[in-house]
């Protein structure tokens, strides 16, 4: 009996370092979970992004105005009934400018 004893209880020992130290054990478990959320966080960005990158395709295709929009902040083209407007940022006194765009409380 004491001889099965300790056959079982080496089992026992054998097998729990297998289940603690292997390629397959519990380590590798949660190295491939924090994989797995790492991957899936990634592919959360990356399917926004696609998201807004089709977005922007259907727009271009369907409508004139993501056209329009596009070549006047990318090309700085002008419609044919507009006017151009440039504003200038107006000087201070000590010869700098304000720069663009800039509120002033006086």
């Amino acid at each position: 009996m004491r001889i099965f004893a300790a056959i079982l209880g080496l089992a026992l020992v054998l097998m729990q370092y297998r289940l603690w130290f292997s390629d397959q054990g519990v380590r590798e478990v949660m190295r491939l979970r924090s994989e797995i959320a790492a991957q899936t966080s990634a592919n959360d960005a990356q399917q926004q992004r696609n998201d807004r990158l089709a977005a922007e395709v259907r727009d271009l295709k369907v409508g004139t105005g993501a056209l329009e929009e596009r070549a006047r902040s990318e090309l700085g083209m002008i419609g044919a009934n507009e006017t151009f407007y440039e504003l200038v940022p107006a000087s201070t006194p000590g010869g700098r400018s304000a720069g663009p765009l800039t509120a002033r409380n006086e």
